[in-house]
């Protein structure tokens, strides 16, 4: 199997940039999955100082099973677990349909899993750290998650956005092609509406970091032609083989969607 070079992430942005208030996280409920008690102990107190809820799982079977009873507001996953690994949850969450398909999860995963990373984008994560990793960190991330979710950065909040047969909601955050809804995570579906907003202008990829994540945030080139990659896939088998064209050497615009 040929693996592809994956680029050096972006340098980590300030946490206190993306720190949550506490408006923003009152009654937010995060479960932080890991094997390794001490890793979650320590997000569970860095989350906990930024005003969160946190319930922890000490594997992905205790995971799904506290997702299943009462899902959370999102989901701090580690790929590399026993019994069942972050991978093989995300895709059980991502494919069984309902409320849990859309959970939003960040991925942990440690330097040598750059390929497993990108796996995790493709199959519905929403963005990774990785190990070692600062708590504070983690946290303004998952900030940074559950404000897109919210829809803090719509520009125009409730306003439906239409293209060809493709139909944007912000205020139900839903993708529909021709009246039928495909499913998407919160990154996709502003990445989405982000090109869909301006039909006519080619995004370059660092543009479209910057729009929705913030300048310096820690992602990477190939983390993007992943969403991309993610979307057409969605929308391919929804009935649009042309969601989004690529230009060569510069980067990504919505296709017709007719």
């Amino acid at each position: 199997m040929h693996y592809h070079s994956i680029p050096k992430p972006r340098p980590a942005i300030d946490p206190a940039r993306l720190s949550v208030t506490p408006s923003e996280a009152m009654s937010r409920r995060i479960l932080v999955v890991d094997d390794d008690p001490h890793i979650r102990e320590l997000l569970a107190f860095a989350l906990g100082k930024a005003g969160m809820e946190v319930e922890q799982a000490g594997d992905g079977e205790e995971a799904l099973a506290a997702v299943t009873l009462r899902a959370p507001d999102l989901m701090v996953l580690d790929i590399n677990m026993p019994k069942m690994d972050g991978l093989d949850l995300c895709r059980r969450l991502r494919s069984g349909g309902g409320a849990n398909a859309n959970l939003p999860i960040l991925f942990l995963s440690s330097r040598d899993d750059e390929i497993d990373r990108i796996v995790g984008i493709e199959i519905g994560a929403d963005d990774y750290v990785v190990k070692p990793f600062s708590p504070r960190e983690v946290a303004a991330r998952v900030g940074a998650i559950l404000k897109r979710g919210a829809g803090v950065a719509e520009p125009v909040a409730g306003a439906a956005l239409t293209h060809g047969r493709l139909t944007l909601d912000a205020d139900g955050w839903e993708a529909r092609l021709g009246g039928t809804l495909v499913p998407t995570t919160a990154t996709e579906f502003q990445l989405l509406r982000l090109l869909a907003s301006v039909p006519s202008k080619v995004f370059s990829r660092d543009a479209i970091i910057d729009r929705l994540r913030g300048p310096g945030f820690a992602v990477t080139d190939r983390t993007i032609d992943s969403h991309v990659r993610n979307l057409r896939a969605k929308f391919a088998a929804a009935g649009c083989a042309e969601l989004i064209e690529t230009r060569a050497g510069v980067g990504y615009r919505i296709g017709s969607c007719d």
